[in-house]
Order: C-alpha cells, then sequence, then structure tokens
C-alpha cells in the first residue's frame, strides 16, 4: 500500500470561517462588482458595499425571527442571485445552511425538513411554499417560510423589514462566535440508490476546499475572471465554487436557465466555466449535430479529430508542422466559433461530478479551453483531487488538493482522508461507521494512481458488473464512448449474472429530427415509432462498436437496446446532476433488460 499526501499549504485559524469574507471585501474594497444580477433580462452591477448589506440586513431579520447559532435553515430554490445572498445570511448568524433541490418532491422535501429539523425554509416560488405547506403537520420544528418569488412580500424584503430593529453589533457578536470547527452546512446525498443522508460539512472542511482550490487555480479564481453559475447550487460543487470564487474576488452570475446557456454567455462572457461532464458532450454533439445538417459533417470530423490529436501531442513532445498547420485552419474555421459560443472570453473550465472522457478533455484542449477535470464527493466538500494549470493530465482527475491523503485498498477503492473530508453523517453514526475505518473514508470509488501522484477513476465499486462468467466489468468506458455520439443520449450497461453485457440506449430528442430528415424519414415519427428502424439501429450499432474498441472482448457490448423515451429527472431516471439512477431504470425497463436475454 502506497499512501500519498499532500502538505497543506495554509492553517485554518480556531476562529476562521466561510462568511467573514462578505465583510472584509465590504471593508477592503467596497466598489468592486461581486455579482452581476439577471434583471429583466440585463445584467446589473452589485458591489462588494451592496451585497453586503443586503445580506447583513437579511441576517438581522433571521435574528429577528429567533434563529439561534446552530439552527438549521433550509433553501428550496433553483440557482438564482438570491441563493447565495441567503446562504450568508443564513451563515452570519451561526446557523447551518439545509440545501433542497428544487426538482425535489414534498416527500423529499419532508424528509429533508423533518431529518435536519430546519426552523426556518426559504421556498423559490410559491408552488415550492405549497409543498413545504403540505408536509407542515408533520415539522414541528419549522417555525417560518418564506418566499423568494411569490404573490406575498419577497424574503430579502420581509427579512429587511423584520430586522430593522435589531443592531448591526447583533450580527458582528454572531459572527464573532463562529469556530472553523463548526458545522456550516448540511448536504443531503441525492444518491443514485437509497435515502439521502445528511453530509454534514464544517466551516473548516469548506475553508480547506476552497484555500486549496485557490492554491491549484491562483490565476482562475482572482479579481478580474468571471464566474456563470448554473448547476444546482444544492450540489456541493456549484456550492463551493460560489463561495470560492466569491472569497477570491471573482465575479459572479447566477442562473438556471439552461435552455438559453449560449445567448447568456455572450452577454455574461465568463472567462471561467464550471459544468457537470454532460454539458460539455452536449456542447460538444449540438455542434456535430449542427455540422451534419449544413452538410460539413465530414470537416468537422477532421477537424475534431485534428484538435484531439494536437492535444495528445501535448505530452509526447509537441505537434509536428504538419498538424500545426492543420490545427491553425481549423482554428479559423471551427475551433474559433466554438469558442465564440462561450462568450468569446473563457479561457478554462472545471469539470466534475462524473467522469468527463479523455476523449473529451483532449477535444477542449485541443480547440483551447483546457477543462480540469476533478474528483471528489460531498462527503469531501466537493474536489480532493484536481487536475490544475501546468499540472494538467488528460483522462485522469488530478492530484490531491493540499492538506489531504490518498491510498487505494487491496480491492483498488480510493481512500481519502484529511481537511476537506466531513466527520459524519447527521444524526446517522451506524451509516457514518460504514464509511470510515481508522480514519480513513471509504468513497466507493475504484481508482489507479501513476507514479505522478495523478488519479484516474475506474468506475463506482457498486456499479461493477459481474457477468456469469465471473468477468468484473467497470459499465463507465463503454457509457462514456457511447454518449459521445450525438444520436444517444444516454446508455446504460447492464448483465450482472448473465452471460454477456448489453446496453439500454436513449436517444437524444434534440438531434433526432435532423437524423430523421437526412434519413428521410416521416418527421412526425417519434423515438417510440423508430425503435426497431434498420437505419437507426444500424448507427447506433456502428456506437456500440466504437465504444467496444475500448475494452477486452469479455467486457464488449453483445446486445443493444433503444429506448421509446429518454431519461430525465422529472420522470425520475437522473438525479440533479444528471446521473443515471442505476437502480431506478433496471426496475423501470426490466421487461427490456429480460429481452436483451431472451433466447431465440
Amino acid at each position: 500500500m502506497r499512501e500519498y499526501s499532500v502538505p497543506a499549504s495554509f492553517t485554518i485559524g480556531e476562529n476562521d470561517n466561510i462568511v467573514g469574507a462578505v465583510y472584509s471585501h465590504e471593508r477592503d474594497d467596497p466598489d468592486h462588482v461581486i455579482f452581476q444580477r439577471l434583471v429583466d433580462g440585463s445584467w446589473v452591477d452589485v458591489t462588494c458595499a451592496q451585497a453586503a448589506q443586503q445580506i447583513r440586513s437579511a441576517a438581522k431579520g433571521l435574528i429577528a425571527a429567533g434563529v439561534a447559532p446552530g439552527d438549521r435553515v433550509a433553501i428550496l430554490s433553483a440557482t438564482r442571485y438570491e441563493w447565495p445572498i441567503l446562504d450568508f445570511a443564513i451563515l452570519s448568524v451561526g446557523a447551518v445552511t439545509v440545501p433542497i433541490y428544487e426538482t425535489s418532491s414534498a416527500e423529499q422535501v419532508q424528509f429533508v425538513l423533518s431529518d435536519s429539523g430546519a426552523v426556518a425554509a426559504f421556498a423559490e416560488t410559491d408552488e415550492h411554499a405549497g409543498r413545504i405547506e403540505q408536509q407542515r403537520a408533520t415539522l414541528p420544528a419549522l417555525q417560518s417560510v418564506y418566499c423568494i418569488e411569490g404573490s406575498g412580500p419577497a424574503a430579502l424584503d420581509e427579512l429587511a423589514e423584520a430586522g430593522r430593529g435589531v443592531d448591526d453589533a447583533a450580527v458582528e457578536e454572531r459572527l464573532a462566535g463562529i469556530r472553523s470547527a463548526d458545522p456550516a452546512t448540511l448536504i443531503y446525498t441525492s444518491g443514485t440508490t437509497g435515502r439521502p443522508k445528511g453530509c454534514q460539512l464544517t466551516h473548516s472542511n469548506l475553508l480547506y476546499e476552497i484555500r486549496g482550490a485557490k492554491a491549484c487555480f491562483p490565476d482562475h479564481l482572482a479579481k478580474g475572471e468571471k464566474l456563470l453559475i448554473f448547476l444546482p447550487l444544492a450540489h456541493v460543487l456549484a456550492r463551493a465554487l460560489t463561495i470560492g470564487a466569491f472569497t477570491n474576488g471573482v465575479t459572479l452570475g447566477f442562473t438556471s436557465d439552461i435552455k438559453n446557456l449560449v445567448p447568456m454567455f455572450s452577454v455574461f462572457q465568463p472567462t471561467l466555466v464550471v459544468s457537470v461532464p454532460r454539458v460539455f458532450e452536449k456542447v460538444y454533439n449540438t455542434a456535430e449535430q449542427n455540422a451534419e445538417n449544413d452538410g460539413k459533417g465530414k470537416i468537422f470530423t477532421i477537424a475534431a479529430e485534428t484538435a484531439i490529436a494536437w492535444s495528445e501531442a501535448q505530452d509526447t513532445g509537441g505537434p509536428g508542422l504538419v498538424l500545426r498547420l492543420k490545427h491553425a485552419v481549423f482554428d479559423k474555421l471551427v475551433y474559433g466559433k466554438l469558442r465564440a459560443a462561450l462568450g468569446g472570453h473563457c479561457h478554462a473550465a472545471i469539470s466534475g461530478g462524473a467522469p468527463l472522457g479523455a476523449r473529451l478533455g483532449h477535444f477542449y484542449r485541443g480547440v483551447g479551453l483546457s477543462i480540469y477535470e476533478g474528483y471528489g464527493l460531498t462527503e469531501t466538500s466537493a474536489a480532493i483531487t484536481v487536475n490544475r494549470v501546468g499540472e494538467l493530465r488528460v483522462g485522469s482527475v488530478g492530484k490531491l488538493l493540499p492538506g489531504n491523503s490518498m491510498y487505494l485498498g487491496e480491492d483498488g477503492e480510493l481512500m481519502v482522508k484529511g481537511g476537506v473530508v466531513f466527520g459524519g453523517y447527521w444524526g446517522n453514526e451506524e451509516e457514518t461507521n460504514k464509511v470510515f475505518t481508522d480514519g480513513w473514508f471509504h468513497t466507493g470509488d475504484l481508482g489507479s494512481i501513476d507514479e505522478d501522484g495523478f488519479l484516474t477513476i475506474v468506475g463506482r465499486k457498486k456499479e461493477i458488473i459481474v457477468t456469469a462468467g465471473g468477468k468484473n466489468v467497470a459499465p463507465a468506458l463503454l457509457e462514456d464512448r457511447l454518449r459521445a455520439h450525438p444520436l444517444i443520449s444516454q446508455a446504460m450497461c447492464v448483465g450482472d449474472a448473465q452471460p454477456y453485457i448489453a446496453s439500454l440506449i436513449t436517444i437524444d430528442t434534440e438531434a433526432f429530427p435532423g437524423w430523421k430528415e437526412r434519413h428521410h424519414k416521416d418527421p412526425d415519427a417519434s423515438v417510440a415509432d423508430l425503435v426497431d428502424d434498420p437505419d437507426l439501429r444500424s448507427e447506433i450499432e456502428l456506437a456500440v462498436k466504437e465504444a467496444n474498441q475500448a475494452v477486452s472482448k469479455a467486457e464488449q457490448i453483445r446486445k443493444f437496446r433503444v429506448l421509446p423515451v429518454d431519461f430525465t429527472e422529472d420522470t425520475g431516471e437522473l438525479t440533479p446532476t444528471l446521473k443515471v439512477k442505476r437502480k431506478i431504470v433496471a426496475e423501470k425497463f426490466a421487461a427490456d433488460i429480460d429481452a436483451l436475454y431472451a433466447k431465440g
């Protein structure tokens, strides 16, 4: 067993916390634009002084409402400007923020509010507030419900009015009482299986995260940079990056309007993009599909191959003359347009939440947008390893953040400990004991670590498929290859205790109309109408053959089934961060899986 450790280049003091930056920015740099707020379709500047005043007013309102240090306060909302304002206000009074995904059902909302014992909750809309009110009788601890944007008074206005009689010194007193060891947030894992567990993260955990990230990205997490947050703030990745970017003076914008991201990028002009792999995948697939629809599919294919070759050459001595010339030509024809789609000013991206895949990593680096992939869990306060400027190994998830350690168990499971690793699940000692051994946290992920300390995630331990022949197969590599095809939205491999690997495949609804037109299909035909269409099956078969090249014969997909519907969060097959809930899919499409192994 070889243990890898990176010492921290910083210290966390007993009185350090993650909210103090709000008030130090107000004092030291009051006129700096720390937020841009979307108002009636336009981005409006918010200075450090204005943000601090709004946060302080909300904090005073919480004190007036009786919120005490250590109390849990929930936010049920999509990503928007008010989210971090309320988060910082909650933290300012020494309370603990409990995020809830805005897509959560009334039953899920009830579980989180009940399990956390939340004393107050912020709902985004009247409809969200209704989900809470449905369960009010079962929530004895819940005293107050505020609506961010509803028919009644807006939450921030209501808090400001309630706190008028509270002195500013009351907030300062609460801030002075916060200790780095105090809990800052209780994040319930959305989970692909089972009931959510509340991960309790302290101010210290998050300080290790944001100071470690600053050490890895000193120029990107800095004043003058701009970051547009569009991932759910209920997820630890977006939340930790928001706090880290804010602390370091990055100008932040917020939106949950994913469908209009491209026009929003052109106006906001971020210098840094943070996303999950599926969004980067969709950008690539859409560009490829548009090229196909315009009759330029072959040009795009050669351009993509050139970008990947150019990136790969960076690791093997640099590109030769011919490759440099080809790359320069495609930079004008293709790559520049892709960069323009991200606003034209973006020079780096960070990916997390799921494996990106080496193919995509090389493609984006080749077009001039390096993606620094990292790895982490809610239990590790977001990233515990990252690629960084000057130390980027495409296909890996990078090296340890300062102040943390890792090793691989006998079965290849990644074990971690350090400053970012949480202390346990809220009120659940049994589950906490299950995931710790001698202070080391079991991540549940299988990895490999090279001689330079770069980590690569091989697969999820619980997702390993063991065939009837005893072959262990990690499905992630196959599924990543399949999703690379522009017509494929999602893929889930199956084969536990079966003679071979098979796959369920869904079709991308955005790519489907263009494909029908090019193949002279009825424009009104649905995916369900064409699941057995020879042309469609032939196209998917080619994608399967391509994916199979990455694995041994025993691991290859032998059969596939095109499903009539796509997986979505609304229908329950995807988590809010677009991971497939394998157990749900297996139950919903049991008949389709059975058909893959039916004789005859």
